[in-house]
């Protein structure tokens, strides 16, 4: 019997040392594990942070992109409809400048322009361009101009043009003109045109 307790003794030590030191690997199994824990949730959070922070800036980037087609697609609209005012002031004016032909105060307006075509072009051999429902009333001023002044060979060019009214005088040798057609003067008038629907467009 006495032997059997040293026995009995060794082998609870035995089991006690073994289960200590099995404790002491759960332990440092369980420190490890939530070292790991704690650093992979580090980790984590800075990867969380960064697709957060990419995010954001894609939306700003994308936001910018979008407000900046709004303001040019607002923009384009806004040329649209102002080209499309002044093209239909344009072709109103047209219209009442064709109507202007019929009236009795063209035929002087002519007469004008023609003096004043002299003057600019500077020469006494001159060619008359104009459209064909002008040309007898051209010719009937022409007439009268050289009775004022006879030193100068005027005639009424031989191909007709698509003027709304009024004359092109030019040189017989085609080096100097001086555009005195209906058409020219609204095209001179037309950026005040533009200007001026512009700011209704605005208000």
């Amino acid at each position: 019997m006495s032997s059997i307790v040293p026995l009995e003794q060794t082998i609870d030590k035995v089991l006690s040392e073994s289960q200590i030191e099995f404790v002491n690997k759960i332990d440092s199994a369980y420190n490890e594990s939530l070292s790991n824990l704690e650093s992979s949730r580090s980790n984590i959070l800075q990867e969380y942070s960064k697709i957060i922070n990419n995010a954001q800036k894609q939306s700003e980037s994308i936001k910018r992109q979008i407000i900046g087609a709004s303001k040019i697609s607002a923009r384009n609209k806004q040329l649209l409809l102002l080209e499309s005012a002044v093209n239909n002031v344009f072709e109103k004016s047209k219209e009442k400048l064709y109507a202007l032909g019929k009236e009795k105060g063209y035929e002087s307006m002519l007469y004008r322009t023609l003096e004043e075509g002299v003057s600019a072009i500077q020469t006494r051999d001159i060619i008359i361009e104009c459209n064909k429902n002008d040309k007898n009333l051209i010719t009937k001023i022409i007439n009268d101009f050289i009775k004022k002044n006879i030193n100068y060979k005027i005639a009424v060019s031989d191909s007709f043009f698509d003027f709304i009214g009024g004359i092109r005088v030019r040189s017989s040798d085609g080096l100097m003109s001086y555009d005195g057609t209906m058409d020219s003067k609204l095209e001179r008038v037309k950026p005040i045109i533009r200007k001026n629907i512009a700011q209704i467009l605005r208000e």
